[in-house]
C-alpha cells in the first residue's frame, strides 16, 4: 500500500500528515475521538484554551491506555476469566436460540 497525505483538524487546528493508506481509517477515527473528547471537556469545564483542553484529553486517553494495558499484561488470569464468562454467555445464547 502507499502513503497518503492528509490534512486533519484537531481542536480547530489543521495539521498536514502523511500516513500509510492502511492507517487512514484508524487516523480518522482517532481524530473523531480526540475532537469529541475536547468538545466534552469544553462543555464540562470553563476552560476555553484549546491547548489546555488538548492536554486534559491527552491525559485521559493516556490513563485509559495505561489502565487497559495493565489489565491485559498484569492480570492475564483476569482476562481469561472474562473471556470464559463471555464464552459461557455465548454458549447459553446459542443453546437458547437452537431450542427456539
Amino acid at each position: 500500500m502507499g502513503e497518503l497525505s492528509l490534512k486533519i483538524t484537531i481542536a480547530g487546528r489543521t495539521y498536514p500528515l502523511t500516513v500509510d493508506s492502511r492507517e487512514e481509517n484508524a487516523v480518522a477515527e482517532a481524530v473523531k475521538l480526540i475532537n469529541a473528547r475536547v468538545q466534552e471537556l469544553e462543555a464540562t469545564y470553563l476552560v476555553k484554551d484549546k491547548q489546555d483542553l488538548l492536554a486534559m484529553a491527552a491525559l485521559q486517553f493516556a490513563t485509559q491506555y495505561l489502565d487497559a494495558r495493565s489489565k491485559t499484561i498484569d492480570d492475564p488470569e483476569g482476562l481469561i476469566r472474562q473471556l470464559e464468562s463471555v464464552e459461557t454467555m455465548l454458549d447459553n445464547h446459542l443453546r437458547l436460540a437452537a431450542g427456539a
